[in-house]
């Protein structure tokens, strides 16, 4: 009976705006004038007269022929991710408490991941960064994780084409980075051994919700060994899996 009532009171133009809007945030490469005509039903006439109205509100912007999200929308990705923070920090304690190591929330900001939660180890001895810190996409493993889930076009136009070496273990070439990324959708979680900082070592996994954002453990590389990694992306998965699943329950 709810659900009919509330389908009896929407304005079908509205609800047109929030189908378009929702298709342009799950479209990473930006959505064509056609594609949206599909998904409503409308002539292409009509799509863009609503196009033009969404942009003249800052809604959204377009570029050769291809519409994505606009500035207006950053405040309301800003609360998301203010949200999602708020709702994953019992999960990060969890895992801290069940792996005894480091636990990160981290997002990609341009060509670099910036950390937005840490839950620290117990340890006296721990690798840790502090919330705001920046760390490239190409030497961390949360890096990996989120730059998995993007389009090649896309990770290419983030690297440089000479990557920074930070240690000696540091992938420094675009094309080794892309291959790198195939065996992290492969194996589902990325590895940093010892890229980032000599004697790191850390395991992400990706949160898919659309906010390129990733969950991570990072530990000192004496105390997390190679052949415990894969119980590690385990439990960070899990972790993951229930995050996603309460974060998109409070979704419209």
């Amino acid at each position: 009976m709810g659900s009919e009532q509330d389908s009896a009171y929407q304005i079908r133009a509205v609800a047109r705006v929030c189908e378009i809007l929702n298709r342009l945030a799950a479209a990473r490469q930006g959505v064509t004038l056609g594609e949206i005509a599909q998904l409503t039903g409308l002539p292409k006439s009509s799509v863009f007269r609503y196009m033009a109205t969404l942009e003249s509100f800052r809604y959204v912007e377009h570029d050769d022929g291809t519409y994505r999200l606009g500035s207006a929308v950053a405040p309301l990705q800003a609360s998301h991710l203010d949200r999602l923070i708020a709702m994953a920090r019992p999960y990060l304690e969890k895992l801290r408490d069940l792996l005894g190591e480091t636990i990160n929330l981290g997002r990609l900001e341009g060509s670099h991941v910036i950390y937005l939660d840490i839950v620290e180890s117990r340890s006296g001895v721990r690798l840790s960064a502090r919330p705001g810190t920046r760390d490239p996409i190409h030497s961390t493993a949360m890096g990996k994780a989120i730059a998995s889930q993007l389009p090649e076009d896309q990770v290419r136009a983030l690297l440089d084409p000479r990557l920074p070496r930070l240690t000696d273990h540091t992938i420094t070439s675009p094309e080794d980075y892309l291959a790198e990324l195939e065996k992290v959708r492969a194996e589902g979680y990325a590895i940093d051994d010892m890229e980032n900082e000599p004697d790191g070592r850390c395991v992400a996994v990706p949160l898919p919700i659309g906010l390129d954002v990733a969950l991570s453990q990072s530990a000192p590389a004496s105390r997390l060994p190679m052949f415990d990694v894969p119980q590690v992306a385990r439990a960070l998965h899990e972790a993951a899996d229930q995050l996603t699943a309460r974060y998109r329950r409070t979704l419209p």
